[in-house]
């Protein structure tokens, strides 16, 4: 089990470092798409290749970054009936959800799409719009996002499995962060503070 940890800790680690370098890509995306639309307006002309790179962009922020946000325990739960469990009921719903939605899922989109991006990649595929750029690194894109989601459920269900057997502290798959009405409770305080040191 120490092992499966370590593999998880690094698997943690790979995801959190790919998503640090893929967020420059909404920032990119912004400037392009910013860029784009004043060239268009201001000197009525354009370019298919501008427009396809910025759907590029967003779509390697979202398959890049669907196992970052699995991994702080982001994507969308039922909150409302799975908080009236025991924390170990809610693990064990957790280990049911990743074996038998999760992973199956990810691993058969997983094996249609790489033969779909490398007959994409052996044919050097091209956009048919005039301009247009090369289409297999967008392809691509697929498979490696849904191998990195796949990974990351591993090691979500390796600390799920951890946490059973008493090594794993809960934090590790909590949701990242206190939610924003901590942040209001705990600043609260510190504002009347800050008011009454005023008053005097």
């Amino acid at each position: 089990m120490t092992l499966l940890l370590k593999l998880s800790t690094w698997i943690d680690a790979l995801n959190e470092r790919i998503a640090l370098a893929i967020s420059w890509a909404l920032l990119l995306a912004v400037l392009i798409c910013a860029g784009n639309a004043l060239v268009r307006y201001l000197l009525n002309t354009s370019s298919n290749a501008w427009l396809e790179i910025q759907w590029y962009l967003f779509g390697a922020i979202f398959l890049l970054t669907a196992s970052y946000t699995l991994r702080r325990n982001e994507h969308v739960r039922i909150d409302v009936v799975v908080g009236r469990f025991t924390r170990r009921t809610q693990v064990w719903i957790d280990i049911a959800g990743f074996l038998l939605f999760l992973l199956p899922a990810a691993l058969l989109i997983l094996y249609l799409s790489v033969p779909y991006a490398l007959d994409s990649i052996s044919s050097r595929e091209v956009s048919s719009n005039a301009g247009g750029l090369i289409l297999w690194p967008a392809k691509l894109l697929i498979p490696v996002g849904f191998l990195l989601l796949t990974l990351q459920g591993l090691s979500e269900l390796i600390k799920r499995i951890g946490f059973l057997r008493g090594m794993v502290d809960a934090g590790e798959f909590d949701k990242q962060g206190p939610p924003l009405a901590a942040h209001t409770a705990q600043a609260a305080p510190a504002a009347s503070g800050v008011a009454r040191g005023e008053a005097r």
